[in-house]
């Protein structure tokens, strides 16, 4: 009798594999469609409606800038699972097996440090100074309520005035963001970092990709670019 134990590999039920948590900038994305709508737009208008050497020109323009604008807004990306961290930068795609990275630092701007020091920025998650500014004066306000409804909790004050004051001190103070978005994004991945860092799973070489389908285009427009100045 063959037990659970003794199961075959091809009769063992398949585990999916974790689905990546995926952290982008959603004012980049917008920023980034309406940038490459404008330029469309004119580029497109330049190539129909002009003469000559414009045509070349807009073309020349429209090869170069299109890349370049969604490299900086549509293709930053962070994506995390349990095996590693692949940071999608503007012309980089970096992989770090958890293994490997060293730590996840943020100042004034977000940064992966692997085991051996190497620094890599995350384009998709910038470093918002005033989020932060926001966070620290709101967390201010709410513990000042939180102490003036302590201080008025009590006695009498406590059910008219100060009992008030405490209740919704107490409550903004629930509210009240810890971190700002991108610090809180952050934590997560140093979460992601400690609980797996150390994993058999989470090993491996890091691996640094050039994003070609990006830096091909710009070669190219900023050559055709150059011929036209050149021999207009």
């Amino acid at each position: 009798m063959t037990t659970p134990d003794h199961q075959s590999p091809a009769s063992r039920p398949v585990v999916p594999a974790a689905r990546d948590r995926i952290y982008r900038s959603p004012m980049g994305l917008v920023g980034g469609v309406l940038v490459l709508a404008l330029v469309i737009w004119l580029g497109c208008d330049a190539l129909f409606r002009g003469h000559g050497q414009v045509r070349w020109l807009a073309l020349a323009v429209m090869i170069l800038v299109v890349p370049l604008v969604s490299a900086f807004t549509l293709r930053p990306a962070v994506f995390a699972d349990e095996e590693r961290l692949r940071v999608r930068n503007p012309f980089r795609v970096i992989t770090l097996p958890w293994g490997r990275l060293g730590s996840l630092r943020s100042s004034y701007s977000n940064e992966a440090l692997t085991d051996s020091g190497t620094k890599f920025q995350l384009w998709a998650i910038p470093v918002s100074l005033r989020a932060r500014k926001r966070a620290a004066n709101k967390r201010a306000r709410a513990a000042a309520q939180a102490a003036r409804g302590a201080r008025g909790g009590s006695g009498f004050g406590g059910v008219f005035g100060g009992g008030g004051a405490s209740a919704f001190g107490a409550a903004e103070a629930v509210d009240a963001p810890a971190r700002a978005e991108t610090d809180k994004i952050m934590d997560d991945l140093r979460d992601l970092h400690e609980r797996h860092g150390e994993a058999e799973h989470a090993q491996g070489e890091i691996t640094v990709r050039w994003a070609y389908e990006i830096l091909i285009p710009v070669l190219a427009g900023a050559v055709l670019l150059a011929v036209v100045l050149i021999t207009g």
